[in-house]
């Protein structure tokens, strides 16, 4: 294994796959606060050089946290399919991505080949890839999942309807809720972050999202976004949720960090498959984002993409109905500006998508970070031409609740206009009995919440 390369007369060494796989990646700002940046370009390229000619095998002999001490690694590596693993395990990183680009290989080799493999491998052979690479390698995969519909199916752009409110009034909720369906959004799911993480404030927002979803006959799912053992006694008080949430990291640290373990997932993702409103079989939805590791010091020395890839093996093994990078919501710290959070969301989602998890993103910045709502919406166009699963969706692109910059609810109409793509088919249908759809068009009701309001 050959962890040397020579460029331009100099000649760099690195102590470990975790090093080579820290310093080629690109330009990230959470990797030079952690130290783990390549120095200069040229460092990067070498790393990238001695990354190209590993073997998947050396990937898999060396995951970046150890097996024995962390339950994420080993979820990763015993969900492998080892007799497709022996079929690749001496292609090199550069096999594995020319593979992938062939005009060739189909969705469905992909896939198959997708079982074989660790995060590890995902993430090194995102490293190889432009920006380009990442959108047309993505656009070959589509990973569906069911919970009272379908998402991700080919020709479908979806969206996360978040109707968030700074003090969790109902009322206020219920107004966004209908502003947001007036628009078209929701067909993936209504969900919302709730300011009081307490079950009794959660279910009131679970029965009243429930309330309009049967009212109004919605083909879609709910949930709201507390904390996973909140929602755990919320349902087991009889507050009705299609799905249950929590942010991930990609170690067992950094999951201790959020508070919880694989055995609260488990008992959630049970608890919704015997009580839950949720037809499932899918009935989970996870978060995650670069950096989240390095700020609860559960990195384990590794940089940000590679953990992020981890963050997607941990789930693939819970089946889940949707996952999504939240890109450039921790901060500049970790994603500095435009450059860094267009590439990220572009990583993220090719290394779920290649992971086998159905994959969304909120493309999103904080007001302190270098880059605004231009650089939101390049990457929303970007990444639904790569065929993403969903986006989200809040009033005016401004959530007053979280702080930060996401899609506004008409992004979503937009992006599917100019791409030709359409809603979950049992909601647009739905879309168009209420008048808000026509042939995969917005109505002139667009945006007219009274809808609603005149039929309750």
């Amino acid at each position: 294994m050959n962890l040397k390369a020579t460029l331009r007369g100099q000649t760099f060494v690195f102590d470990s796959i975790k090093e080579v796989l820290a310093k080629a990646n690109e330009e990230k700002s959470g990797d030079i606060l952690a130290g783990l940046a390549a120095s200069t370009g040229l460092e990067r390229i070498a790393a990238k050089e001695v990354l190209s000619d590993l073997m998947l095998s050396d990937l898999r002999d060396n995951p970046v946290v150890p097996y024995d001490t962390d339950e994420v690694t080993r979820i990763i590596q015993d969900q492998v399919n080892e007799k497709i693993y022996s079929q690749i395990r001496n292609w090199t990183v550069s096999d594995l991505r020319e593979w992938i680009l062939d005009n060739e290989t189909k969705e469905s080799d992909i896939k198959r080949i997708s079982c074989g493999l660790t995060s590890e491998m995902v993430a090194a052979v995102c490293k190889l890839m432009s920006n380009l690479d990442l959108i047309y390698g993505a656009s070959k995969i589509r990973i569906t999942a069911h919970c009272n519909t379908t998402i991700g199916s080919r020709g479908n752009f979806s969206t996360r309807l978040q109707p968030n409110h700074t003090t969790d009034g109902i009322e206020g909720i219920t107004a966004s809720l209908f502003e947001g369906l007036s628009y078209g959004c929701g067909d993936a799911l209504v969900g919302l972050n709730p300011v009081n993480d307490t079950v009794a404030s959660l279910s009131e927002v679970l029965k009243r999202f429930h309330e309009i979803k049967q009212q109004f006959d919605i083909p879609t799912q709910t949930c709201v976004l507390g904390h996973i053992k909140t929602q755990i006694e919320a349902v087991k008080n009889g507050a009705p949720t299609d799905i249950i949430f929590q942010s991930i990291a990609g170690s067992e640290k950094g999951n201790q960090a959020f508070g919880f373990s694989t055995g609260t997932i488990r008992e959630a993702r049970q608890l919704l498959i015997s009580q839950g409103t949720g037809t499932g079989p899918n009935v989970m939805y996870f978060e995650t984002g670069q950096g989240s590791e390095l700020s609860s010091n559960a990195h384990y020395g590794t940089d940000q993409v590679t953990m992020e890839a981890r963050c997607y093996g941990y789930a693939k093994a819970f089946k889940p109905f949707m996952v999504n990078t939240v890109v450039g919501f921790i901060g500049p710290e970790y994603l500095y500006n435009s450059k860094q959070v267009i590439r990220a969301g572009l990583e993220d989602h090719f290394m779920g998508k290649l992971t086998g998890v159905p994959m969304g993103c909120d493309c999103c910045y904080t007001n302190h970070m270098d880059a605004d709502q231009n650089d939101i919406e390049n990457l929303t166009m970007l990444l639904a031409s790569a065929g993403i699963n969903f986006t989200i969706g809040v009033p005016g692109s401004d959530d007053i609740m979280l702080n930060y910059q996401s899609n506004s609810y008409h992004d979503a109409a937009a992006v599917r206009e100019i791409l030709g793509l359409r809603p979950i088919k049992e909601f647009e249908i739905w879309l168009e009995k209420m008048g808000i759809m026509e042939n995969g068009k917005l109505t002139k009701n667009a945006g007219d919440p009274t809808i609603f309001t005149y039929n309750r």
